[in-house]
């Protein structure tokens, strides 16, 4: 089978209500500045009270749609990667696919944290080349809604976005995913989490409303771990498409904080110019990050028939990967 699935359309999509430093440094108490000198963010943006997850995952699904210029009866798949579905149950997948007018998708959630998206991608990559289909990818969050307001560590990172791409089927072997590289590390499970809420600590038991809100154990710890994860699975990712870091045109790597996709870009000897940075203006988004990144910096300055982007991430379980894309 010599069938690609190659990038075909890219979206994206933010709430309107747009949060700067200043206000979250008053809450917490912290001073002028802070927030961009740990962190790289100047602002995000989180959703209003109206706003609902499928509703953010369908607007940047929209705009991806619109740019592949298909029909969109020809979607076979929507996968739509989530850490803050708008229910437990049922999965918000096919709704964002009803609302999308993609009468003959299957949808389904994946719920892989800020490491999400790169997994979609290849599930998708799959079933485009099995099924000879389009597809599309969704990231979305609404993490504003799972901050605990009184911990530094979280409040201050996390914000709500979608980003999305269309998936078509080609046979240039120049194109779409060229080498990935996938990892986990349950060692580190509770280094990033939502304590209660699940089937371990259920809502029906009496609990900390605290405990149903994001927290961070060890801020350092996730730092070293997410540099370590991020830039081995890029080295793999890079040898199975059998190419060097230098023949990336743009890296574009999870949003965690700027210090850890530098240090990452450090490690790979991927120049600053050549990173695609987006987190000062839209803050940490998990999942929605990369493709959020991807259509701006397509917005902003065309990718180019040819370019090679790398894309990598890591976040909560632990869980990463990196995949080498053609365009």
């Amino acid at each position: 089978m010599n069938r690609r699935a190659r990038i075909i359309g890219l979206g994206h999509h933010v709430p309107a209500r747009k949060v700067g430093n200043a206000e979250i440094e008053e809450q917490l108490g912290l001073d002028p500045g802070w927030i961009e000198g740990r962190t790289g963010i100047r602002s995000r943006f989180w959703a209003e009270p109206g706003d609902t997850l499928s509703g953010l995952a369908a607007k940047a699904g929209d705009m991806a749609l619109e740019a592949a210029g298909i029909d969109r009866k020809e979607i076979g798949l929507l996968l739509l990667a989530t850490s803050t579905p708008d229910h437990l149950l049922p999965p918000s997948a096919p709704l964002v696919a009803h609302r999308l007018g993609l009468e003959r998708a299957g949808g389904v959630d994946l719920a892989g944290a800020c490491a999400g998206f790169v997994y979609a991608m290849s599930f998708a990559d799959g079933f485009v080349r099995l099924n000879n289909k389009p597809a599309i990818v969704i990231a979305a969050n609404i993490l504003s809604r799972r901050i605990n307001p009184a911990e530094r560590a979280s409040a201050v990172l996390f914000a709500d976005a979608a980003g999305a791409v269309v998936l078509a089927p080609a046979i240039d072997p120049g194109l779409g995913i060229l080498g990935s590289s996938f990892a986990a590390d349950g060692s580190a499970y509770g280094l990033i989490q939502i304590p209660a809420g699940g089937s371990n600590r259920p809502f029906a038991q009496a609990i900390d409303i605290a405990e149903t809100r994001m927290t961070i154990a060890n801020g350092r710890e996730v730092f070293a771990k997410a540099v370590e994860m991020m830039s081995r699975c890029s080295l793999e990712a890079l040898a199975a498409a059998g190419m060097a870091s230098s023949d990336v045109a743009r890296f574009v790597p999870h949003q965690a904080n700027a210090r850890i996709f530098n240090a990452v870009g450090k490690s790979l000897g991927i120049e600053d110019e050549r990173i695609v940075k987006t987190i000062a203006d839209y803050g940490n988004s998990s999942a929605a990050t990369i493709p959020l990144s991807l259509s701006i910096t397509h917005r902003d300055k065309p990718i180019r028939r040819g370019e090679k982007l790398l894309l990598a991430a890591a976040g909560a379980g632990l869980t990463g990967g990196a995949l080498v894309i053609g365009m």
